[in-house]
Order: structure tokens, then C-alpha cells, then sequence
């Protein structure tokens, strides 16, 4: 996959990326923890990162904190691609953002609309141009309309695909007629971003996901889109159920303080979120624990 700026070749942004969390410890990011993170899955076959996404807390992070941990996961991404995550709503700093990050090594940047201001159809339109020709490198745009208050139709995303830089949506829209136009039209890769959906996406022919709770049973998430890739439903319908019930639970509360309690009971990280996130419940983490030991031991 590709992690120079240059759009000669075409990107592929298929597979399962995961959207990382950004461990922390004593209130400052640990980054010990999120280096051995991200060796950890990259070696379980995941097909690239995404760094500063909201299930990484971005939004208690400041600039420098972002490129910090932009920085650590790039040298322990073992050449694996990474997209950036950012958001906001002024168009002027947005974009001289864009360009600051121009100078580090990225696969593509994720893109929400605006939050909070709920702009037209000609309003996201424009958002979403400005950004994608300040970038030089590709943007998915990411579909979440229970964050930003604002819905992209069908039309606007389909004329955002004129765009030669808008290459692909993560699909957290809740619109399954939607999502089944995007594939058909073919030319964005729609990456599901609801854990619940990877499989209908992928069967209906998505190119992957973006998906927090990879963090936890990867090679099992891995293992299913490659045999969806393939062809192979069966099989690839018997690795998925499994992990059904596990992606509930890692929804039960608001993301990612589940994941983050598991992770920490598998000693990887410390469980701590940035306040007004809060730490998954003790009740939750000792079902999920339990969820997870069994399907390791499948």
C-alpha cells in the first residue's frame, strides 16, 4: 500500500484497519504502551492504521500531543500505511492543519463534515473540496452523522467522488441503501466503520473496515475479510458469528472505554481515558473478559 503523497498510483484502502486508541498514564500519553500496541497489530495481519480517530480521543488531544503520537505509531507501524484522523469546524484552520501534515508520512487523512454547525448539502460540499485540494494525499471521507449532526446524502457523496483525491468513506451513516449505492457506483472504496455492519459491507462487496474492536481477536477479524475477499461465505460466516456478541459488548458504553478495559486487563495499557470519557464499568470489563477468554480458547 502506498505512503508517499503522490496519487500515480492508485491506494487501496481494503482490509481491516484499526482506528487506535491512545493509551495514557498519569494523564500524558504512554507512548510505551502505544508503540507495543501497534507492533502487536501489526504483526496479527491488519492491513494499516488510523491515528487520531475518535476512538484515539482526538479531540482531548492537542496539536502537538497529535503529532507526537502520529510519531510513534509511524516508527512502530513496521511500513504498514497510516491515515490521519482530524476534525473541526473552521475551514481556514482545517486546512492549514492539512498542510502541516503534509510533511509527515501518511496514507490519507479521515475526514468528517463539520461538527456542531450542521451545514446544507452546498455547504459540505465545499468543506469537504476545500480540504481534498489542500491535501496531497488521499481522504476518506468519514460518514458519522450521530458525531457531527450533519447527514451526507447520497447525492453529495457521489459528487465528492468526482473529486481525484476523495478516495474512499468509512460508513458509520446508518443508511444501508446508501452504502449499497457507493459500492455500485465504484468509485470509493466504503470501508465499514459500524463493527456490527463489516460483514454485510464486505459480503455486498465494501473493500474492508475500520473497526475498534479489531484491537482485541484481530487475526479472527482478519481472518473473515480475507475469506470474504475469496468468496468463501461460509467460512467466512462461521469466523464472524463468534465475534458478534463481543462487538456488542465492546458497544455496550461509549467507546473506547471498553476496549481499553480489556486491553488493560491483558496488561498492555492502563485503562485511563481523558475526562469526560470515563472507564467502562467493572461489571462490563469482567463480561468482556470472560467473552474474549472464550473465544480465544475456540
Amino acid at each position: 500500500m502506498p505512503q508517499s503523497s503522490s496519487l500515480s498510483a492508485s491506494p487501496d484502502f481494503s482490509g481491516l484497519w484499526i482506528p487506535l486508541v491512545t493509551p495514557f498514564r498519569g494523564g500524558a500519553i504512554d507512548h510505551a504502551a502505544l508503540s507495543a500496541l501497534t507492533r502487536r497489530l501489526a504483526g496479527d495481519g491488519v492491513a494499516g492504521f488510523v491515528v487520531c480517530g475518535s476512538t484515539g480521543e482526538a479531540a482531548a488531544l492537542d496539536e502537538t500531543e497529535q503529532l507526537a503520537a502520529l510519531e510513534t505509531v509511524q516508527a512502530a507501524a513496521e511500513g504498514l500505511p497510516i491515515v490521519m484522523g482530524l476534525s473541526g469546524y473552521h475551514l481556514g484552520k482545517t486546512t492549514a492543519w492539512v498542510r502541516q501534515l503534509a510533511e509527515h508520512r501518511l496514507a490519507g487523512l479521515l475526514v468528517p463534515a463539520p461538527h456542531y454547525i450542521r451545514p446544507s448539502q452546498a455547504g459540505l460540499l465545499e468543506w469537504f473540496r476545500a480540504i481534498a485540494d489542500a491535501s496531497p494525499v488521499p481522504v476518506l471521507i468519514y460518514d458519522i452523522p450521530y458525531r457531527t449532526g450533519a447527514t451526507l446524502a447520497r447525492e453529495t457523496l457521489l459528487a465528492l467522488a468526482e473529486h481525484p483525491r476523495i478516495r474512499g468513506v468509512k460508513d458509520c451513516g446508518g443508511d444501508m441503501a446508501k452504502t449499497r449505492a457507493l459500492i455500485a457506483d465504484g468509485r470509493l472504496q466504503v470501508l465499514s466503520g459500524e463493527d456490527h455492519q463489516i460483514f454485510a459491507t464486505v459480503a455486498e462487496g465494501g473493500a474492508g473496515a475500520i473497526a475498534a474492536s479489531g484491537h482485541v481477536q484481530t487475526r479472527r477479524f482478519v481472518q473473515v475479510l480475507r475469506l470474504l475477499a475469496e468468496n468463501r461465505l461460509a467460512q467466512a460466516r462461521a469466523e464472524w458469528q463468534p465475534l458478534r456478541p463481543l462487538i456488542e459488548l465492546l458497544f455496550a458504553e461509549p467507546n473506547p472505554g471498553p476496549v481499553k478495559a480489556l486491553l488493560a486487563h491483558g496488561g498492555s495499557m492502563s485503562g485511563e481515558l481523558r475526562s469526560p470519557m470515563t472507564r467502562a464499568t467493572d461489571a462490563l470489563r469482567d463480561r468482556l473478559v470472560a467473552l474474549d477468554a472464550g473465544l480465544s480458547r475456540r
